[in-house]
């Protein structure tokens, strides 16, 4: 099979095409023919070196693929065999064949292609967490979504657009006709205006009841300056860091240096409250993502989960299709297409 390693912490040079074996499927596994692996900003801060939770290099990133089984492990039943399927990894995505646990294996729905189905895992159960699980989100309420032309900001547009709350987001001025046409009320450009300012004017003066920052460092200062009462900043990334003029770890002091501190008593004091969310950390929760799963399936099969691909890379050009996301040039998922 051929996967995408990382060799060295640093610039898409550090990536590397290899042949290695196909993996046989242990207990409880199933092995799939990957067509289509996802792409995300966590595999773009492991590459350098600013990701704690990725294996030791040479290693191969990688938290979704989609594509047909063909084989499966001792105890799982065959009936899988030959079935289009998306997935969960636990790294090990960018590579034309995984086997994972039947877990983490869900059926592909028709309507979707590859790429599309690709799209799903990592992207829309973070938005799921972030708005109905912890963030809550209301019907009339109003949520802030930053980098709401990501993966998983379309992602959150959509479940947003579906409980009936009030979406405002963040984005470049180039992406502002399209979100709005997916179901933005309000679009903001914060290269040109301070997007705070700009947000105290929609609410006027209010604040909104629902932040998700995938930013980190004072950008989380500013979204929870920017609540109302009662109001949750959901953050989930530290996207800010690939921009730092530091190179290796320290690329990461700026985003510490910027934190901020959420004392018990001033939440208390504030009706504010901050929660975190890593979808990574989450794999020994396999039934609740599965219940969780089942709600967003059932959105595709509706009309409401609608997932966006910008741009299809093939497997040996993971650094352009990483540099392309830094760039923050996409609007959506960008993906790898394996065959």
């Amino acid at each position: 099979m051929k996967q995408m390693f990382i060799v060295g912490h640093g610039g898409p040079e550090k990536l590397q095409l290899r042949e290695s074996p196909d993996p046989s499927p242990a207990s409880g596994e199933i092995r799939i023919r990957v067509k289509a692996s996802g792409i995300n900003f966590a595999d773009i801060l492991a590459r350098q070196g600013l990701y704690p939770d990725s294996p030791k290099i040479p290693c191969v990133v990688g938290y979704e693929v989609s594509g047909t089984v063909d084989t499966v492990g001792p105890g799982v039943d065959q009936s899988w065999v030959g079935r289009d399927v998306f997935a969960l990894t636990r790294f090990g995505g960018y590579s034309d064949v995984v086997a994972v646990p039947e877990k983490q294996v869900f059926a592909k729905p028709a309507s979707l292609s590859h790429e599309q189905a690709a799209a799903i895992p990592v992207n829309y159960l973070t938005a799921w967490q972030l708005l109905v699980v912890m963030g809550s989100l209301k019907r009339e309420e109003t949520v802030l979504v930053h980098n709401v032309g990501g993966g998983v900001g379309l992602a959150a547009v959509d479940i947003a657009r579906h409980i009936g709350a009030t979406i405002y987001g963040t984005a470049s001025c180039g992406k502002h006709a399209f979100l709005m046409q997916r179901g933005l009320h309000a679009a903001i450009d914060y290269r040109t205006k301070d997007w705070a300012v700009e947000l105290d004017r929609l609410t006027n003066g209010k604040g909104v009841a629902l932040i998700t920052d995938p930013l980190g460092g004072h950008h989380w200062r500013k979204s929870y300056k920017a609540l109302r009462s009662t109001g949750r900043l959901g953050m989930f990334g530290i996207s800010t860091a690939t921009t730092s003029k530091l190179s290796g770890p320290l690329r990461l002091l700026p985003v510490a240096l910027g934190m901020p501190f959420f004392h018990p008593l001033s939440l208390m004091k504030s009706n504010k409250s901050a929660f975190g969310v890593n979808l990574g950390h989450m794999w020994h929760e396999t039934e609740m993502i599965a219940g969780w799963m089942e709600m967003l399936l059932k959105g595709v099969t509706d009309g409401w989960v609608r997932p966006h691909v910008d741009k299809s890379f093939p497997l040996s050009q993971v650094g352009e299709a990483q540099t392309y996301m830094e760039e923050r040039k996409n609007t959506g998922k960008v993906v790898l297409a394996t065959a």
